[in-house]
Order: structure tokens, then C-alpha cells, then sequence
């Protein structure tokens, strides 16, 4: 079996040296205007987003209440109930960093394009994958930062809710809206482009993962971050998402879920959207000195469940051969 390393992950590898080589590009005295073309950026993605909705599929999918009701949990219950045991052990002002990054993990919405694609190559129940991918994200648009509400310190990142919603309201809410009633125009359009579209969502997202590491690379804010830190970043986030994919399985099989929605629930309820990620992350926390060590876990789990997915979803498929 031949496992190929994403391109994206080595694009994210590459443009955070970037960011430690060159940080000053990404300080707010920067003459490039990152933050406004990021601005422009984000709109953009969900303005595609709601180009590329397919109303009948979404339609088609509302019948299976008892996937939906396991993804959706599994996805915004489920791992911030996980990541919230921990939270008793927290000593220190660095370790409530490091808690806070895997709990803005655990309240992220689900992936869609790495999701359905993994679920359509395990054989798996793609019209729901496509259902519970989507409406993930604009479910995660409310429920993440209702989430992050209650346990991020307002006078450290000017938490408030009222602009917060505005600002989601504008970038995001507002151009699906758009891109819904652009959708009998240009829809086709956007579906047959869909490649150089993911191709553009995934050049703003590294462009917002440049600025927040640019800036905590020149504010020196991964010096506090230690090699044994680092490790355990990569073995919680590992931790985390075996328990949730057995956990899904687990749930799977005492449901008496077919094969195919056994396959959708475990691909979709454990895939956390690094797109979502970056997105509420400039939003929820604005300019804040950590949001670099913020954005690191969902960097790492991203990583890591694409290649274990994609090894799951190989092994799948050689089954039903």
C-alpha cells in the first residue's frame, strides 16, 4: 500500500520556516496587508461555499436522523467533553495555553472535501458524508464560539460577543447567504472549478497560518513552548483521536448502523476543519500573543488524520475487493 504525504501538510511545514525565517512580513507594521487581504480571503471561501451547496443533496440527506444525530455529536460534544477532563490537571499559565489550544480543537466543526473524499474511497455513505460535512460548518459558525465563550478570558483577547457575531455575520454568514442565491447562476461554475476553488481556500488558509506564526515567531512566543511540550501536543492529539474514533465505532455498532454509515460516522465525527480553524481563530482571538500556539494543535491533528484516515480508508477499500 502506498501512502503518499499530502501536499497541503508540507505547505503548511514550509510556510511556518517561512514564517520563522521571515517574520517581519507578518508584523502589523508590515507594508504587506496581509490582515486585509485575509479579510477578503475568508469571505471569498464562504462565498464558494454556498456556490458549491447542493440543495437536493442536503435535502436527501435529512432522513438519516441517527447519523446526523452521531456526527454532529461526536463532533461538538463528544471531543469538547473529552478535552474538558483534563482541564482539573491545569497548573500553570502555560499549560492553560496549551489546554485552551486542544479545546478550541475539540470545538471546531467538522472537515468537508478531505471527508467526503475519504468516505467515497472506503465505499462509505457519501450523500450523508456530504450532508454532515456541510452542515457541520454552519453549525460549528454558532456552537464553536458559544463554546470558547466560556473559558476564554475576555480581557486577554477582547472577547466580546457582539462584534464577534458581526464579524461573522459579515464574513461568513452573509457571503454563503450570497453564494445560496448566486447558486443558480454560477453553481455549475463553481462545482466544475471546485479544484482551483480548494486551491484558493487552502492559499488563504496558509496565508493566515503565516501571519499568526510570523507573529509569535517575532514576539518570541514558542520559546515558552518546550520540546517536551511539543511532544505531548502530538501524543494528546493522537490520544484524542483514536478515543473518538473508537468511540464513533463503538457508538456505530450499538446503533446496528450499516457498514457504509459506520464508515461516514467515523471519517466524518472525527475530522476537525483546519479551514474553520484559521478562520475563528483570527476571529474569536483577534491579534492575541498566542495564537500561534493556539492554531498548533489543529495544525497537528490535521496532519494526523489525514494520513490515518487515509490508511483506514486504503484498507476499507482493499477489503471490498
Amino acid at each position: 500500500m502506498n501512502i503518499k504525504i499530502d501536499k497541503f501538510v508540507l505547505s503548511i511545514i514550509v510556510v511556518i520556516l517561512m514564517a520563522y525565517f521571515f517574520p517581519e512580513w507578518g508584523i502589523p507594521e508590515s507594508k504587506i496587508p496581509i490582515d486585509t487581504i485575509s479579510a477578503i480571503g475568508i469571505s471569498l471561501i464562504f462565498f464558494f461555499y454556498g456556490l458549491k451547496l447542493n440543495p437536493t443533496q442536503l435535502k436527501a440527506g435529512l432522513k438519516n436522523w441517527k447519523l446526523h444525530l452521531l456526527v454532529q455529536g461526536a463532533t461538538f460534544l463528544m471531543f469538547p467533553l473529552l478535552v474538558l477532563l483534563f482541564r482539573p490537571l491545569i497548573q500553570n499559565q502555560e499549560q492553560e495555553t496549551i489546554w485552551l489550544a486542544f479545546f478550541f480543537l475539540a470545538a471546531l466543526p467538522s472537515t468537508v472535501s478531505s471527508s467526503v473524499v475519504m468516505v467515497a474511497m472506503a465505499k462509505g455513505n457519501i450523500p450523508a458524508a456530504i450532508f454532515n460535512a456541510s452542515i457541520s460548518g454552519i453549525i460549528g459558525i454558532a456552537i464553536t464560539p458559544l463554546w470558547m465563550g466560556l473559558f476564554v478570558d475576555p480581557a486577554q483577547t477582547n472577547f466580546d460577543f457582539t462584534e464577534i457575531y458581526i464579524k461573522l455575520i459579515v464574513q461568513i454568514i452573509l457571503p454563503v447567504i450570497i453564494g445560496l442565491f448566486l447558486q443558480r447562476y454560477f453553481g455549475e461554475f463553481a462545482r466544475k472549478h471546485s479544484s482551483k476553488l480548494t486551491l484558493f481556500d487552502k492559499s488563504i488558509i496558509l496565508l493566515i497560518i503565516y501571519k499568526s506564526f510570523a507573529a509569535s515567531f517575532y514576539n518570541g512566543i514558542f520559546r515558552v513552548v518546550s520540546l517536551v511540550d511539543l511532544l505531548f501536543i502530538f501524543v494528546g492529539v493522537l490520544l484524542l483521536f483514536m478515543v473518538a474514533f473508537l468511540g464513533t465505532g463503538f457508538i456505530s455498532k450499538t446503533l446496528k448502523l450499516s457498514r457504509e454509515d459506520k464508515i461516514t460516522a467515523q471519517f466524518c465525527g472525527t475530522k476537525k476543519s483546519l479551514v474553520h480553524g484559521t478562520v475563528f481563530s483570527k476571529i474569536l482571538f483577534g491579534n492575541m500573543a498566542t495564537l500561534g500556539i493556539i492554531l498548533l494543535p489543529i495544525m497537528v491533528f490535521h496532519a494526523t488524520q489525514i494520513l490515518i484516515i487515509s490508511v483506514i480508508a486504503s484498507k476499507e477499500l482493499n477489503r471490498q475487493k
